[in-house]
């Protein structure tokens, strides 16, 4: 699911909305590389809760390095059967993989001229993959950008009603450390998001 879209055509909050799911959605979906570790230790945070959870990130990258974070990643996210947590909607709602959830993702994906990558063989439902969905519903990288209602629709059919608690268990991990702050910051972002729809109803 690539997220082009134009920035400059949409609000500017949206816009920090769009580059918050990217991030989210890149680090989840594949352990950073050098160049991503070298931009997140430029990063620097407020003394707000997710300010201090930015600052806490970019301290992480600059202890990191990609072969160590290749292990992490996969410690938490893939392991042997599988990880330490199941990043995949389906798996968080029902308790297994390849269920209805994904089912009804894919039909809404449909809906809104989604493609899956040919390049990527995850369910759908994962994570990273949701993530790029919303930021490219905000940005219009699937067309027009979409209205407030249709996001909300589809922040609370697909993200909302299980990605708060995946964040949480990531921030909790025994095998999270660089990945401890990205469950933080995914789990306030998750909050901010649910919050700014229910003012916008």
């Amino acid at each position: 699911m690539a997220t082009g879209g134009s920035l400059e055509e949409i609000a500017e909050e949206d816009a920090l909305r769009v580059h918050w799911y990217s991030l989210l959605g890149k680090l989840l979906g594949a352990p950073p590389d050098q160049a991503t570790l070298d931009q997140l230790r430029r990063l620097s945070g407020d003394q707000s809760e997710i300010g201090e959870a930015i600052a806490a990130l970019a301290a992480a990258a600059a202890k990191s390095d990609p072969k160590g974070l290749d292990r992490e990643y996969f410690d938490l996210f893939i392991g042997v059967g599988h990880g330490e947590l199941v990043p995949y909607g389906s798996y968080y709602l029902t308790g297994f993989l390849h269920e209805k959830p994904l089912a009804n993702l894919r039909q809404d994906m449909r809906r809104h001229g989604i493609a899956r990558a040919d390049d990527v063989s995850e369910p759908e439902d994962h994570i990273a993959s949701v993530c790029e969905m919303m930021a490219g519903l905000i940005s219009g990288a699937f067309g027009a950008p979409s209205d407030l209602a249709a996001q909300r629709e589809f922040f609370d059919r697909h993200v909302g009603c299980w990605a708060p608690r995946f964040f949480e268990d990531l921030e909790a991990a025994r095998s999270a450390a660089f990945y401890m702050p990205v469950g933080t910051i995914g789990r306030l972002f998750m909050a901010i998001e649910l919050q700014g729809f229910e003012m916008a109803a």
